[in-house]
């Protein structure tokens, strides 16, 4: 005689510390498309821990973008006084090492259900998810 599998539970999506790590994880895309689709898909939008790793995460990925273009502007204006512009490789290395530094810590406190803020962007991020 045999017996049948029990049902498998009823499932509310992925837990918020999922969600908050896929906000994060140094992955291409993958880290805006989430942080957009968390703050905009219903189950998880009204979660107060999402939306904060959400925003936080957009908002560093604009400051990223901005630290970006001033390299480039930089490394332009350094082009135009000879061997100066070799000085970018170093910075542009660590500026990356930095960002992804962040990027994994960032994950590692997400997926800890950890509420990190990091200087300034994380108090934007906080009063956006509790708005």
């Amino acid at each position: 005689m045999s017996t049948a599998p029990a049902p498998a539970p009823a499932s509310s999506g992925l837990q918020p510390n999922i969600c908050g790590l896929l906000c994060w994880v140094p992955l291409g895309p993958i880290p805006l498309i989430a942080s957009i689709a968390f703050l905009v898909v219903d189950p998880y939008k009204q979660n107060k821990f999402i939306r904060f790793h959400a925003f936080q995460s957009l908002f560093f990925l604009g400051a990223a973008i901005a630290a970006y273009f001033a390299l480039v502007i930089l490394g332009t204006l350094l082009v135009f006084m000879g061997p100066l512009a070799l000085l970018m490789i170093p910075i542009w290395v660590v500026v990356g090492i930095g960002l992804f530094g962040v990027t994994v810590f960032m994950c590692i406190k997400a997926f800890g259900n950890e509420k990190f803020k990091l200087p300034v962007i994380g108090d934007f991020a906080e009063k956006q998810a509790n708005a």
